[in-house]
């Protein structure tokens, strides 16, 4: 407990020792020409002590004259003594202070070289002291947000999916789909990787992540030149807890209830400059039951459909990492990666009547039986060089990346009627990304920073689909026309580079400005080995951040920023999607990208205990890609359906505000609520018509978290958000809500804890409505579904940490430059469809953004934030600010929210040494023979 303290107030006390040493002395020294120099060492571990005060005392005053600060190497040099006699003082937070009389300085005397002077430690007196204050849930950064997961028990137990209801900006519909302020024109990364586990469905690849294991989610809504120019909607970071202290450890988290059980194991081993993780977790769900209901018309007659609705499936996600310091200023680090995916859905008893408005035909209707079946494999692998150079923070890092994704996705559609076909279809698919990136930044003052960097992403994607059809009782036969049965290569490569330039001024601006520049090429061909015409090109993509620090720790700030939004392979993907024998979806690889500007200005402030976030934002898309549909005639049953089909047609507008609001009442109890609201305006410009579309109107969700601590390690939180009604372009999606309880009770020494968590609890199903339309169609469907849920959750820890040394910064890649589709969790390469046919579906993609983005081990945060940095320029040690600390006092994090404290320290708020500081040096070089060991000044 000790070592962490100390490690922990470093970062709040370190900077402004010397700044303290130099302006508490009474008067001016009279200045000479005696040097006083030495290095302070750790008295038990005889590594130095970096960043100690070294005062100056006239023993008549007992004042100090003159001080300095120690290095990150534990040496001082106080300079230019004059004639007297003094005492050298030397004290650092959690070691008892050392007093030394000096001999009597006179016009002869020479330089004075102290050697080795050796601090002891308080540990005895600093085992009692224990926090019981949490950092906020919700942190407001310069260009992000950050909501502290491991604060929220309410989603434990769950998933990825759970945890990002909860963020502000973002809105996850019940099938997954994840958007920031109504755009689903996101990036994910998952600790700043990309990973082609998404490449299909962003929704199902959430379900590979525990909710235990995160730690944070990070909403970057204005992301600098470093980041792809991909995500017009903005980039979404989930950082996973980490352990970076010395020894071993292992954790277990698991849980079961009505609709679900997971388990997870996650271990550590760090010895010296090496460190090894080991993780695994799987996910199963069951009992997912629900309903379905359908009608659309059309001018030449009525369908409607029903089904019942089940899915089961198993998730799960593995991982192997290894990082190993070769001296101090250099370092690798690697990791491997694996997640699976199998999940089967359902359409029992799916009945299609269907009314003819020909009188001359009577009505017809047909029962099947639907199943879905998304099997997937993803391996990654990620290998990274930093190399550190004397002068602090510039740095020179190399990544690389391989990933791979294999899908396994296919329908099967069996008929119960007589003389109707059954049908199914087969999609095989792959998605292959292999990244090369080199990062370099150099601080060319105290207040500027200049980061540049170039990056290659070489994508290669194909989709092998066959469909069948087959007669009552007859064998499936191929159907050998191209449209059903076909394969798309889709070979593509983005070649960028980018550069940055921060600027802080003395009066609290700070300015980021950059630009980047991405150049595409793509060879896509199917499988008569034509090649589709997709033309090369190139786009400068600028971006520019403003903020001004207030009084009190208020801030105001202003973004812009342009960016391009490229399809993925969800929109591309020629195979008919055919769940829904009347309801079909066909990709389009001809589709160019989208280009958006985006403007946000926001405000934080602190009143009291309460603390405020406010945020604007216009959100202007052009080209954007939307959706086209038509009718068609089913080969099958000669029924009339609605065929959608994606084209680059369409404008979006969005005009904004974000609220956030966090109240701490005590330090037990906490409340947050929010909302975004914005005005959507939709236009699909089509020439045409009968496929002419627009739509606008006000969308807004509400959210609400509270939490109480009860003594004993008794807890108790609740949750709840609403969603509401989503505008789409030819309609409108219905609202619904949610909510949750959990109670908790942490072991002692919180090596463990065991929960409940109730979700739904006073509602039995959760019905959804949509509508949509059109001048040739009106559709109407309902998806109802059962989502009480209670659940018993468990973790446990075993092992014994310590922070024997400092973690060193990492580096991760980050691509960010797909635009995804959502419908459901289907399609993708692999060819499964979604029910849902509202509007355009988008998810993260092949790519992330551009390697920056927060380390993997600690040290460099996202967008180049460090400990002690501001606005992405890294302070002189000497601006830190000295906190006291003592019993009822408070601190500030990074954010400037005020943590409150007691007298009891709570270890999982203390994150170890700052991530720009040097590793101390194992063995301080002596200067001279005879090493000097001052007695200890007891404390009073």
């Amino acid at each position: 407990m000790y070592k962490i303290l100390v490690l922990t107030l470093t970062l709040l006390t370190m900077g402004t020792r010397a700044v303290w040493a130099q302006t508490q002395v009474t008067a001016s020294a009279p200045r000479g020409t005696v040097r006083i120099t030495g290095t302070v060492i750790d008295s038990t571990t005889k590594e130095p002590v970096p960043f100690a005060t070294v005062a100056l005392i006239n023993p008549a005053t007992k004042k100090p004259v003159d001080g300095a600060v120690c290095d990150d190497k534990g040496k001082f040099t106080l300079g230019k003594v004059s004639e007297g006699s003094f005492a050298l003082q030397i004290s650092f937070i959690g070691y008892n202070t050392v007093e030394i009389k000096l001999p009597s300085i006179t016009d002869k005397s020479s330089d004075i070289n102290m050697g080795q002077v050796y601090l002891s430690s308080q540990t005895q007196k600093l085992q009692e002291v224990e926090i019981v204050g949490q950092r906020n849930l919700i942190e407001e950064k310069v260009d992000r947000t950050v909501y502290n997961a491991e604060n929220d028990a309410t989603a434990k137990g769950g998933d990825a999916t759970d945890v990002l209801r909860r963020v502000p900006m973002l809105s996850v519909d019940m099938d997954g789909n994840v958007s920031m302020r109504g755009s689903q024109n996101i990036r994910v990364l998952i600790n700043n990787k990309p990973s082609t586990i998404t490449a299909g469905s962003i929704a199902d690849a959430l379900k590979q992540i525990p909710a235990d294991q995160i730690k944070s989610v990070e909403v970057i809504t204005s992301p600098s030149a470093k980041y792809d120019a991909e995500g017009s909607g903005g980039i979404i970071n989930i950082i996973t807890k980490k352990n970076n202290m010395q020894g071993i450890s292992l954790n277990i988290d698991g849980s079961a209830g009505l609709r679900g059980a997971n388990l997870g194991l996650n271990g550590s081993y760090r010895k010296g400059k090496m460190g090894f993780s080991l993780g695994g977790f799987g996910r199963g769900n069951y009992n997912v039951n629900g309903k379905y209901e359908n009608s659309q018309e059309t001018k030449t007659g009525l369908n409607t459909q029903k089904a019942n609705t089940r899915n089961n499936g198993m998730f799960g996600r593995y991982t192997l990492g290894w990082d190993y310091d070769i001296n101090k200023y250099n370092a690798l680090s690697a990791s491997v990666q694996y997640g699976v995916r199998n999940n089967t859905s359902y359409q029992d008893d799916l009945t299609t009547l269907a009314t003819r408005y020909d009188l001359s035909n009577p009505p017809t209707s047909n029962v099947s039986d639907v199943k879905v079946k998304d099997l997937s494999g993803t391996i990654d692998l990620n290998l990274t060089y930093t190399h550190l150079f004397e002068k602090p923070q510039k740095e020179l890092s190399i990544l690389a990346l391989y990933s791979r994704n294999n899908r396994t996705n296919d329908f099967l559609g069996i008929s119960q009627t007589a003389d109707t076909a059954s049908q199914k279809n087969i999609n095989d698919s792959h998605n292959q990304e292999v990244t090369l990136q080199l990062d370099y930044q150099n601080p060319i003052a105290k207040n500027q920073m200049l980061e540049m960097g170039a990056k290659n992403i070489m994508r290669q994607v194909t989709s092998d689909f066959q469909t069948f059809k087959a007669l009552e009782g007859g064998s499936f036969q191929l159907i050998t026309d191209d449209v059903y049965s076909n394969n798309l290569t889709y070979n593509q490569n983005v070649t960028s580079g980018y550069a940055s330039y921060t600027f802080s001024t003395q009066n609290n601006y700070s300015f980021k400005v950059g630009g980047r520049y991405e150049y595409t090429t793509i060879r896509a061909y199917l499988q008569d080995e034509a090649d589709i015409d997709i033309p090369s090109y190139g786009v400068l993509v600028p971006s520019l951040n403003i903020s001004k620090k207030l009084k009190k720790g208020n801030m105001i700030k202003f973004s812009y920023n342009r960016r391009i939004q490229r399809p993925s392979i969800q929109f591309l993907n020629p195979n008919i999607q055919r769940t829904n024998q009347l309801n079909i979806t066909e990709g389009n690889p001809r589709l160019q990208p989208e280009y958006t500007n985006n403007f946000e200005v926001g405000y934080n402030t602190t009143i009291k205990t309460t603390s405020l976030n406010f945020a604007a934002f216009v959100r202007n898309t052009n080209d954007a890609i939307q959706s086209v549909r038509d009718l068609f005639v089913n080969p099958t049953d000669s029924l009339t359906g609605i065929r959608t089909t994606y084209q680059n047609i369409g404008s979006e507008n969005s005009y904004g505000v974000n609220l956030f609001v966090n109240i701490n009442l005590s330090n037990k109890l906490s409340l947050n609520g929010g909302t975004d609201v914005y005005y959507s305006v939709l236009d699909n410009n089509n020439p045409n018509p009968i496929y002419r579309a627009s739509n606008e109107g006000w969308v807004y969700n509400f959210r609400f978290f509270g939490n109480y601590t009860i003594k004993n390690g008794w807890g108790i939180q609740a949750f709840s958000f609403y969603r509401g009604r989503q505008v789409q372009l030819q309609g409108i999606q219905g609202g619904f809500g949610i909510y949750s309880l959990g109670i908790r009770k942490e072991f002692k020494n919180k090596k463990g804890s065991i929960g409940f968590g109730a979700e739904n609890f006073f509602t039995t199903a959760m019905r959804i409505r949509t509508e949509l339309n059109s001048p040739i169609l009106t559709q109407r469907s309902v998806n109802e579904m059962h989502n009480m849920n209670f659940k018993i959750t468990f973790s446990y820890r075993i092992g014994k940490m310590s922070f024997d040394s400092a973690p060193r910064r990492r580096k991760s890649i980050n691509n960010d430059d797909m635009k995804e589709g959502g419908d459901n969790g289907g399609g993708g390469m692999g060819g499964g469809e979604g029910q849902g046919q509202g509007g355009r579906q988008q998810m993260q993609g092949q790519g992330r953004p551009p390697g920056q983005g927060a380390p993997q081990q600690g040290g460099q945060r996202p967008g180049g934030q460090y400990p002690g940095q501001k606005d992405g320029v890294k302070r002189d040690s000497t601006q830190f600010k000295r906190d006291s600390f003592k019993k009822d006092s408070t601190i500030k994090d990074s954010s400037g929210s005020i943590l409150p404290f007691k007298k009891q320290l709570h270890s999982e708020i203390l994150e170890g040494q700052p991530a720009d500081k040097p590793a101390p040096e194992q063995n301080a070089k002596r200067i001279q023979d005879k090493e000097i060991i001052a007695p200890a000044k007891k404390d009073s």
